[in-house]
């Protein structure tokens, strides 16, 4: 028998004997301790979702995987088309498709798109397009017959479309009626490394050049086409604030983990309906919302575009039960004199990103829609949506947090030499998963620059709590260096955002000569709500360092964002002139 430190003579025992016993000890209260911490995080998470996982080598890394999931985006619309063949899929007014539906539309489309536009595996397919029904369509065709979408943001400039259309070397471009004169100054403008046929849609959910084109009689059946997990799905084009876009290379089984990463962290019960008011042609609203909807069953209900009063009314009108969009729709939402005068008793979940939400419009929803659930989520274009998803269950100490890693997430947080930083510590978040595209269409040195080892590069700079809850400070390239003084604007923002006259709020670093950049803070105030440069500088004094304290302070209408919803700082800084 081991005794610590005395023998039953009463003279001391070997001390060694007790150092070790000590040493073991505390080895083994560290493991439990840790082990803790890990299964709190597990089940924040899903106990099961654990069982599920495996690793697999997929493009070169060796990654976290779901065991049980279906191959392709294909197999999982067929997959809930066998379980939910009623079920809604696509509502956009008075139209409305059930999934049985969706996929006879996709076979009759896909088959068109192979045998009459001779669209073959691996050939782009571009859409400019708004959110609309043949959006979708579109889409599941291009998966079925292993094409590739390139979905186009329908605000770029004609320069930029033109960039686009011929670095994906598109095939077959389906467009809205109202892009038409666009298009025509384009054939004329530039030169195309390879000819297009364009498929016009009209504004309403058909148009009878598409409907000519899907019903066109077909003396052949189409081939039947062999999609592996790895192809790529999409080109989607990163909406870089500097330099040549960069086009996101998409995967099958990327999305498809998206999905999981979504059904597995929210836990929504059955019958889900969202309404889809951002870009269908952005992450967040085709794989956020739609792709998940279709993992689950779900339906998907569109808009266009997001309109206050119009997207109220459709909340009970549809009974929408999950929402997904920017902080900024919320506010505006809840602050329409309409969103009081009826209740919502589906809505349960509500999601968001694509910048930082403040603790008034938290506490906001949770008086206005007792029970809801809130789910900050970060993510990208590269990462085909989400990276880190609050749980369901989290402390109020967490809530400037972006959540936990997704399941099958692998992230880091390294320094400026690609060190490990320790727990609390500021780096680069680093990420590598199946949900990482596996790089970029035609551009290599993007691949080298972006990619190390597995892992992504994200250039946004981020800490980790003890309980690994993920915490976004700043962009790389927007950190402010005030005379060797770092300054995150994340933090700044934060606590603009206690302000009571704060609807909106971005914190960038503008050129000085003496400090080299100084602080400058753009501001949107709420409705019939004034406030002036010195009162918010008094706020921020009386709460953050004095070198923290924007120098100047502008008042404007709305920040500058792009489809997503993130605003671009690159845009503000250049209106400080």
């Amino acid at each position: 028998m081991i005794r610590f430190g005395i023998n039953e003579d009463g003279n001391i025992r070997s001390p060694i004997n007790f150092f070790r016993v000590l040493a073991l000890l505390c080895f083994i209260g560290t493991i439990i301790a840790n082990l803790k911490r890990k299964l709190k995080i597990i089940r924040l998470i899903k106990p099961k979702v654990m069982l599920l996982i495996t690793k697999q080598t997929l493009f070169g890394r060796s990654v976290q995987v779901y065991k049980d999931r279906p191959s392709t985006i294909d197999d999982m619309l067929k997959k809930t088309v066998q379980t939910y063949p009623r079920q809604e899929a696509v509502v956009m007014g008075n139209y409305r498709q059930t999934y049985s539906e969706l996929d006879q539309t996709v076979e009759q489309l896909a088959s068109r798109m192979q045998v009459v536009s001779n669209i073959q595996k691996g050939d782009r397919v571009g859409l400019l397009l708004r959110n609309r029904p043949e959006f979708i369509h579109v889409i599941f065709a291009c998966a079925r017959i292993g094409a590739i979408a390139v979905p186009l943001n329908t605000r770029l400039s004609e320069e930029e479309l033109a960039y686009m259309l011929n670095h994906a070397s598109v095939s077959l471009l389906f467009s809205e009626s109202s892009f038409y004169n666009t298009i025509s100054h384009l054939n004329t403008k530039y030169q195309w490394e390879k000819t297009w046929d364009l498929i016009m849609i009209d504004g309403e959910p058909a148009d009878t050049n598409y409907i000519d084109y899907i019903n066109t009689p077909l003396n052949i059946d189409r081939t039947r086409v062999n999609v592996q997990e790895e192809d790529p799905l999409f080109i989607m084009f990163t909406s870089g604030t500097t330099g040549t876009p960069k086009g996101a290379i998409g995967s099958h089984t990327g999305v498809i983990h998206s999905a999981i990463n979504y059904r597995e962290v929210l836990q929504e019960k059955e019958k889900v309906r969202t309404l889809i008011a951002v870009p269908l042609f952005h992450v967040t609203g085709l794989i956020g919302q739609m792709f998940y909807m279709v993992l689950i069953g779900g339906t998907s209900v569109l808009m266009k575009k997001y309109q206050t009063e119009p997207f109220i009314k459709a909340l009970t009108e549809e009974n929408i039960t999950f929402l997904f969009n920017v902080p900024t729709i919320y506010v505006m939402m809840m602050s329409h004199p309409l969103f009081n005068e009826q209740p919502y008793p589906y809505l349960r979940t509500i999601a968001y990103g694509g910048a930082p939400i403040s603790k008034a419009t938290i506490a906001q929803l949770r008086e206005l829609l007792p029970g809801i659930k809130l789910h900050n989520a970060y993510g990208a274009t590269e990462t085909s949506s989400p990276t880190t998803i609050m749980p369901v269950e989290y402390d109020d100490k967490k809530l400037s947090s972006v959540g936990l890693p997704v399941p099958v997430g692998d992230i880091k947080i390294v320094d400026e030499a690609g060190e490990d930083l320790s727990d609390g510590e500021v780096g680069e978040l680093l990420i590598k998963g199946p949900m990482v595209v596996q790089g970029y269409w035609k551009n290599k040195e993007a691949d080298k620059k972006s990619f190390d080892k597995g892992y992504w590069k994200s250039g946004d700079m981020a800490y980790k709590d003890e309980d690994d809850f993920i915490y976004i400070m700043d962009r790389k390239k927007d950190m402010i260096n005030r005379g060797g003084e770092k300054i995150f604007s994340a933090e700044v923002e934060s606590v603009l955002y206690g302000h009571p006259s704060v609807l909106e709020a971005a914190i960038v670093g503008i050129p000085d000569k003496l400090f080299g950049e100084q602080v400058k803070a753009y501001v949107v105030t709420r409705d019939n709500v004034k406030s002036n440069e010195e009162e918010i500088k008094r706020f921020l004094k009386e709460r953050i360092a004095d070198y923290k304290v924007p120098q100047y302070v502008d008042f404007v209408q709305e920040l500058p964002r792009n489809p997503g919803g993130k605003v671009l700082k690159n845009k503000l800084v250049q209106m400080h002139g």
